[in-house]
């Protein structure tokens, strides 16, 4: 539990440093839309696993 509220602490001092909205709000973006494809690929893997996908 310490760790996660450390790494949110880091993340939140990292986009106060920021200064410029269009950079803190493009990485904003970035970050999220890495964690929705990190989402659609752990769907994916799950999915051929129930279905029988044959891993070769």
């Amino acid at each position: 539990m310490k760790t996660l509220l450390l790494m949110r602490e880091i993340y939140v001092e990292a986009f106060k440093a920021l200064e410029i909205f269009f950079v803190r709000k493009f990485f904003k973006i970035f970050a999220w839309f890495s964690f929705i494809m990190f989402l659609v690929v752990l769907y994916a893997f799950v999915f051929r696993l129930f279905t029988g996908f044959p891993f070769d």
